[in-house]
């Protein structure tokens, strides 16, 4: 079994914007930069056979190269609890068909996707229940409101397992498709 996800890689220069933000919020998991993506799809547990299915599926998908940028940052929650810090990426028409072509694909092949309303953006931390960052997070948000960066350039998304280990996940490319027509 593999645990699945589609995503978009971030440029090293970008990520190395991101990773100096990192830090001042108690009780965070820092995500490693070699770790940040744009998630456009979690697709979860599958056998070989289904994986395989999967990579066909994805390989028909064509696009356009994507010119993406980042612009503040923000928190999900959940209930009162915080979930995760994040940098926002600018919503983007072609980006969202992407997001879309990806999901029917995947539907297409029996994967049961989330039906949340697609939010892009890169995860700089995690909180587990018992996180306490008391007015951090607020601080933290709003010091770096103005963050921006790129816009950069995408010209393919992937296809990565997830190995989920205490000290954090490892992500390992299982494919790459090519974008631009």
């Amino acid at each position: 079994m593999s645990r699945l996800f589609v995503a978009l890689p971030i440029p090293d220069d970008v990520a190395d914007s991101l990773s100096a933000m990192q830090g001042g919020v108690p009780d965070a998991n820092w995500v490693p930069s070699e770790n940040f993506h744009i998630t456009l799809a979690f697709i979860g547990e599958v056998d070989g056979g289904m994986a395989q299915d999967i990579d066909e599926a994805l390989a028909t998908i064509d696009g356009p190269v994507l010119d993406l940028a980042l612009a503040g940052v923000d928190h999900f929650v959940d209930g009162h609890q915080p979930k995760a810090l994040y940098a926002a990426v600018v919503q983007e028409e072609r980006l969202t068909r992407l997001q879309e072509k990806v999901s029917n694909a995947l539907r297409g092949e029996g994967v049961k996707l989330d039906r949340r309303k697609f939010r892009p953006h890169v995860t700089l931390a995690h909180f587990n229940r018992r996180a306490e960052i008391g007015h951090h997070m607020a601080q933290f948000v709003a010091s770096h409101s103005l963050f921006r960066a790129g816009p950069f350039e995408v010209d393919h998304f992937r296809l990565y397992s997830s190995l989920l280990r205490p000290e954090g996940s490892i992500y390992e490319i299982e494919a790459e498709y090519p974008l631009g027509y």
